[in-house]
């Protein structure tokens, strides 16, 4: 028996089914927006403005490019969209995933398939890219968590292990309005997608 249909109308006026999102009903405006008001590390944060789940997704993908020099465009927009169900499903901290179960982790594939379809990626990236992304993400947990979250260097290194002082040089983050990641976020999906057209990348 099919369940019943977990609708969420967004703002372009789509309609996303939850249970059973199609890339058609899928919009990087939406995604953008969303995300830049879903605050990281639950809001516990320095700053007056939260460190949102845009502005984590344009740090991976600036980590997972630095450390993957030549790239294909494809694989940065798959960093850059690497936590996109966010947008509709919240973040979530791995600690509670782990208690949900494999329903949520079941929910958050059916949705990342969708958003990877619907921008020209495969719906199941490949698992180096997929290992390479997460080290990046691992990356910018570190960099958040010494820089924003209040953690020791020390502390951080216990959770995510010592990134390549090479590839952190120079990252600092900005907390800034939700409106100017959401402008970046698309900026960085609308550039991707135009080196994603050119047929080297």
């Amino acid at each position: 028996m099919r369940p019943p249909r977990a609708w969420q109308r967004m703002l372009s006026g789509r309609r996303l089914d939850l249970l059973d999102p199609t890339p058609v009903d899928i919009e990087m405006e939406d995604i953008a927006h969303g995300l830049a008001f879903v605050a990281r590390w639950n809001g516990q944060t320095r700053g007056d403005w939260p460190y949102s789940v845009a502005e984590h997704s344009i740090l991976v993908e600036a980590l997972f490019t630095r450390a993957n020099p030549g790239i294909g465009a494809r694989w940065q927009m798959a960093a850059l969209l690497h936590d996109a169900p966010e947008y509709v499903l919240g973040d979530m901290i791995s600690p509670v995933k782990a208690a949900v179960g494999p329903g949520y982790e079941a929910l958050e594939t059916r949705v990342a398939r969708a958003v990877h379809l619907r921008f020209g990626l495969p719906a199941d990236l490949p698992v180096p890219i997929k290992r390479a992304i997460k080290q990046a993400d691992r990356v910018s947990a570190w960099l958040e968590a010494v820089q924003i979250a209040g953690f020791s260097e020390t502390e951080a290194d216990g959770f995510f292990g010592r990134p390549d002082p090479v590839l952190i040089r120079g990252m600092v983050l900005r907390l800034r309005p939700p409106a100017e990641a959401r402008r970046d976020l698309v900026a960085r999906h609308a550039a991707l997608l135009r080196a994603m057209a050119d047929p080297g990348a």
